[in-house]
C-alpha cells in the first residue's frame, strides 16, 4: 500500500482548479449586497456531505443537552436523520468515490452509523439501560473508527488527526458529566464544518475509470495547484507593495 504523503499540508485553504470528479455538483455560495461581500465559498459534493453530516450532528446533541424533549422522541429523530445522512452520503459521494475507486469507504460509514444507530435504539428504546451512559462514548468512537478507515483509503494526515481528536475527546467526557451532549457536538459537527472549508490532503487514485481526455484535465489541474503558493506570495507581495 501507498504510505502517507508529506508532500501537501494537512489543512490549508481551499484550491480553485478542482479536478473533474470534484466539478461534479460543485455548490458555489455568494452572498454580497450591493459592493459588500458578506461571504463568497464553493463546495464540492464531499465537502456538501461534511456540511450535512454537521447540521445533523448539531441538530441531534443539542437537542440532548438543552431541550427537555423525551429519549424515546429523540431515539425515532435520530434515527430518521441518520437515515437522511446515510442516503444523502451515497447520493453525493457516489460518483467521487467511484471515481477514486473508494465505494468501500462510504459502505463503511454507512455501517457504522446504522450500527450506531441501531445500538442507540436498543439502549433507549429495547430497554438496553446499561448503555444510556456512553451514548457519547459510542459515537464518538463510531467516528474516530470512521474518520481512520477514510485516513487509510483516501492516504490522509488530516482524516488521522481527526480520529485522533475525536478519541481525545472520550477521555475528556469524564471530566463533563453535566455536558457530555454539548462537548460531543462541538466535537462532531465542529470538525465536520472544518473540513467542509479547507483543503485536505489525500493521494488520488490515479483511476483508469477517466477517460484520456479526463486524465489530462485533471494532470491540468494539477499542475495549476502547483502554481497556486507562487501566486498567492505574488498577490499578497503586490497589496504590501501598493
Amino acid at each position: 500500500m501507498t504510505a502517507f504523503s508529506t508532500l501537501q499540508p494537512i489543512l490549508q485553504r481551499k484550491q480553485h482548479a478542482l479536478d473533474l470528479q470534484d466539478l461534479e455538483g460543485l455548490l458555489h455560495i455568494h452572498i454580497q449586497i450591493k459592493n459588500f461581500k458578506l461571504f463568497s465559498s464553493f463546495y464540492t459534493r464531499i465537502d456538501q456531505v461534511f456540511m450535512l453530516w454537521g447540521v445533523i450532528t448539531a441538530v441531534i446533541f443539542s437537542t440532548a443537552q438543552f431541550l427537555t424533549v423525551s429519549w424515546a422522541a429523540q431515539a425515532i429523530v435520530w434515527s430518521i436523520l441518520t437515515l437522511i445522512g446515510a442516503w444523502g452520503t451515497c447520493y453525493l459521494t457516489w460518483y467521487w468515490v467511484t471515481v477514486e475507486r473508494l465505494r468501500w469507504v462510504v459502505y463503511a460509514w454507512v455501517g457504522l452509523t446504522i450500527g450506531g444507530v441501531l445500538l442507540t435504539d436498543w439502549g433507549i428504546l429495547g430497554g438496553g439501560w446499561v448503555i444510556l451512559p456512553y451514548l457519547c462514548s459510542i459515537w464518538l468512537g463510531v467516528s474516530a473508527i470512521g474518520y481512520a478507515i477514510t485516513a487509510w483509503g483516501l492516504k490522509s494526515r488530516a482524516f488521522l488527526v481527526s480520529s485522533a481528536i475525536h478519541l481525545g475527546a472520550i477521555a475528556i467526557l469524564q471530566y463533563l458529566p453535566t455536558w457530555q451532549f454539548l462537548w460531543t457536538g462541538i466535537i462532531t459537527a465542529g470538525n465536520l464544518f472544518l473540513l467542509a472549508e479547507t483543503q485536505w490532503d489525500m493521494q488520488s487514485s490515479n483511476t483508469q475509470l477517466l477517460s484520456v481526455e479526463q486524465k489530462e484535465f485533471n494532470q491540468q489541474q494539477q499542475q495549476l495547484r502547483d502554481l497556486e503558493p507562487q501566486l498567492s506570495r505574488r498577490e499578497s507581495l503586490a497589496k504590501s507593495a501598493s
